[in-house]
């Protein structure tokens, strides 16, 4: 049997013992990557106002539906303006100087143009396709050394060991931040969300049956790698740095790595174990799903997923399962039917024997690349959920903003605004300041409602004060030691942040992911994923939903900026990609098809310094509906393309 993996299929099929599909998803990908959450009770069981009813009930009447769907939803948060800010990305030990982030990305020249090619036609070709006259290349494949005495990949004789030392499995969030003003030299950082066991483990046949060095390498999968890059000449492509001492390589692991909490949380008794009597510092991170670059270089994580590692939810006391069952952990059986059983391979995934340990995971985590030496931390003060990921702005009054999407079934939009200032510029030492912003600051949830339904008729024609509006408001939760939640403590409200969003009459939302800020007009986009009980027009929605399918239904979700001057700045790229597995060939043909992994890139985008606003702890919102010809109007007033 060859030691080298096998070039997978692409498009989705059944597998054995997974079932079908869910709809374009395979139904390996949804057991693997999120535990089969469709598949499972809806968390959210409160009777708080849903999203789809607010619009249903105010906008289908109206007829915009009929005339052209709800494709996007035009959000805006009155309060301060922004200013942008350039990523300050000083080197460790060095003198205070940065990479030049806006040279190195324009380094050929002038402003960024945009893209011109012909689309690609649907298709259900076995293939990666790209444009003609484009190309690509593999980076880096599961099993390439990240640290330089990583041993060779072999995958037949796979160990934790060598894992830890190698790049993970299943990329999500993926950042390039340069290292010189060239543009020659990078960093490339990686989420490693979710493993697929049956596709790593040649002779694979049931979870069970793995060994237990085969569920560590697994858990040493997840995380995150830091790899040196460098340019192919003037091809374009990027390739590992494979010579000298590669100082900033490195693999973040959910087996080894130790994280320092930061914020209201640490030390509290909600993060206490028998290992970590202290709860200051936890070991690992799980199901890293999007990210950010903040304007101080480092990269943010969210930890999305994590409910689906832990077992024996049953056998913890009664008072803490309603908390558990809250974030999808089951707490009727020992094992659910698609349990990884980790806790063979380390007891602390048993919540039976350390009921709080699923507490040290469902945080915003902060990594600083350009530190090896530095600890990565996971900071409470920005909430406990299934975080999609964060992505900082700064205000103009200098206070960093963080908007965030808990990506479940009728869970919440949120906000963070830091108690301290962001610092300008590349010193040392304004970076070591700006290293602490996300350690305080105030955490809201967002309630919404709508407004102006009784001047939209289907039409497009805007309402009389220039925007199809809604309004709501950001309900502070906690500022530091600070409730505002009654009957919840700070700590409480950090470590259960969907109970008190429950609490405060937060908006159900239709799985909120990303959050990216538009670099041009400085508006700030909410991807709603789907829900799987998000009905038609015609269907009502159960006011407790329990089982479901996904129908891939979604909504596009967009905040305008108000009262600030855009400056839109080039920053380093970012993309969400997989490449689970290792190709074996690469066509030569630059254009029609390429082989890639089974999981599809998703898109790609950069990640934006520019101006939003923060707004203030009960600021109107503005949001609304669109039909295509009001888009269009909307695109024509603001320049945006």
């Amino acid at each position: 049997m060859s030691d080298r993996p096998r070039l997978l299929p692409l498009l989705g099929q059944s597998h054995a013992g997974l079932g079908q599909s869910h709809t374009g998803r395979s139904a390996m990908t949804c057991m693997y990557r999120c535990g089969n959450a469709c598949d499972h009770p809806v968390p959210n069981e409160s009777d708080n106002p849903y999203f789809g009813d607010v619009v249903q009930a105010e906008v289908s009447r109206r007829g915009v539906v009929r005339a052209g769907a709800v494709g996007a939803l035009v959000l805006g948060f009155a309060g301060a303006g922004a200013a942008s800010a350039a990523p300050a990305l000083a080197a460790p030990g060095g003198n205070g100087a940065a990479p030049d982030v806006n040279a190195a990305t324009a380094r050929k020249g002038g402003a960024p143009k945009a893209l011109t090619f012909s689309p690609i036609p649907p298709n259900r070709l076995d293939n990666f396709v790209v444009p003609n006259g484009y190309d690509h290349s593999v980076v880096l494949h599961w099993g390439d050394p990240v640290e330089p005495d990583a041993p060779a990949f072999n995958l037949n004789r796979q160990t934790a060991y060598a894992q830890s030392k190698q790049f993970g499995y299943n990329n999500d969030f993926v950042a390039v931040l340069p290292l010189d003003k060239k543009g020659d030299r990078a960093l490339l950082v990686v989420n490693h969300e979710y493993t697929n066991e049956n596709l790593m483990f040649p002779g694979f046949t049931t979870l069970d049956a793995l060994t237990v060095e085969q569920l560590r390498v697994a858990i040493a999968a997840h995380g995150l790698s830091v790899v040196e890059l460098e340019r192919v000449g003037e091809t374009g492509e990027w390739k590992p740095v494979t010579r000298g001492a590669r100082k900033y390589n490195r693999r973040i692991t959910a087996l080894a790595t130790r994280f320092d909490f930061t914020g209201p949380v640490a030390g509290s008794a909600y993060l206490k174990t028998a290992a970590d009597p202290r709860g200051k510092v936890a070991i690992g991170t799980l199901n890293n799903c999007a990210g950010g670059v903040t304007p101080w270089g480092t990269i943010l994580s969210g930890e999305e997923n994590f409910n689906q590692y832990f077992v024996g939810g049953d056998g913890v006391p009664e008072a803490d399962k309603p908390k558990l069952a809250r974030y999808g952990i089951s707490t009727t059986a020992r094992y659910t039917s698609d349990s990884r059983k980790w806790d063979r391979a380390d007891e602390r995934f048993d919540l039976a024997k350390h009921p709080n340990e699923a507490n040290r995971f469902g945080w915003i985590v902060e990594l600083d690349p350009f530190d090896p030496e530095a600890k990565p931390r996971k900071h409470t003060a920005m909430g406990r959920f299934k975080h999609e990921g964060a992505n900082v702005i700064v205000a103009k009054s200098g206070h960093v903003a963080a908007y965030m999407g808990d990506d479940e079934r009728f869970d919440y939009l949120y906000k963070f605004v830091t108690d301290k200032k962001f610092k300008p510029g590349n010193s040392w030492q304004a970076r070591e300041h700006n290293l602490t912003l996300l350690e305080s600051g105030t955490l809201y949830v967002a309630k919404l409602d709508y407004t102006s339904a009784s001047e939209i008729d289907g039409s497009g024609t805007l309402p009389s004060d220039g925007a199809f509006n809604g309004t709501g408001r950001w309900i502070p939760l906690v500022r530091g030691d600070r409730s505002y939640v009654p009957g919840m403590t700070a700590a409480e409200v950090l470590t259960f942040t969907r109970l008190a969003g429950d609490a405060v009459g937060a908006t159900k939302m239709d799985r909120p992911e990303d959050v990216e800020p538009n670099p041009v007009n400085g508006k700030i986009y909410v991807a709603l994923t789907n829900n799987t009980n998000r009905a038609p027009a015609a269907t009502p929605r159960p006011t407790r939903p329990t089982r479901a399918r996904p129908t891939g239904t979604g909504t596009s979700s967009k905040w305008p900026r108000t009262g600030a001057t855009t400056r839109a700045r080039p920053s380093p790229g970012r993309s969400r990609s997989s490449a689970a597995t290792r190709p074996t060939r690469r066509p030569t043909s630059p254009a029609t098809t390429r082989p890639r992994s089974r999981r599809s890139p998703a898109r790609t985008t950069s990640p934006s310094t520019a101006p939003a606003t923060c707004g203030s702890p009960r600021t109107a919102t503005r949001w609304a509906p669109t039909t295509a010809s009001s888009r269009r109007r909307s695109r024509a007033r603001s320049g945006a393309t």
